[in-house]
C-alpha cells in the first residue's frame, strides 16, 4: 500500500478555481492508477476522476467533464486535480486513492490506499 496525503482545499467563490494535490509515499507509486473521489454532507462518495499509471487514460465523471483535470507527475510521486469554473455542488470532500493496478477504475472497490480527504467549499 502506499500513503496518501491530500492537500489544496479551502473556501472558494462560485466560478473560482483550485488545484487539489496528493502525495503519495512508497515505490510503486508509479505503477498504479489514481484516482479522486467525494462526498459531499449526507452523500454517498462518488467517483470524480481517475487516471492510468503512465497518464494515457483518463476518465471523469460527468459531472465535471470540461471542467476538471487529473494528471500526474510520478517523478514527484504526487497526482492534482485542476477544478475550473466551480460550483456549490462541487462542495465535498475530496479524497485522492491508489488502485494497485494500471488501469482506471470509477468504482471505489478498485482502490485500495486511501488519504484522509481535503474540504473544498464553493460558495459565495
Amino acid at each position: 500500500q502506499v500513503q496518501l496525503v491530500e492537500s489544496g482545499g479551502g473556501l472558494v467563490q462560485p466560478g473560482g478555481s483550485l488545484r487539489l494535490s496528493c502525495a503519495a509515499s512508497g515505490r510503486t507509486f508509479s505503477t498504479q492508477a489514481m484516482g479522486w473521489f467525494r462526498q459531499g454532507a449526507g452523500k454517498e462518495r462518488e467517483f470524480v476522476a481517475g487516471i492510468a499509471w503512465n497518464a494515457r487514460n483518463t476518465h471523469y465523471s460527468d459531472s465535471v467533464k470540461g471542467r476538471f483535470t487529473i494528471s500526474r507527475d510520478n517523478a514527484k510521486n504526487t497526482v492534482y486535480l485542476q477544478m475550473n469554473s466551480l460550483k456549490p455542488e462541487d462542495t465535498a470532500v475530496y479524497y485522492c486513492a491508489a488502485s494497485g493496478t494500471f488501469y482506471v477504475s470509477s468504482s471505489q472497490s478498485g482502490y485500495g490506499s486511501w488519504g484522509h480527504g481535503t474540504q473544498v467549499t464553493v460558495s459565495s
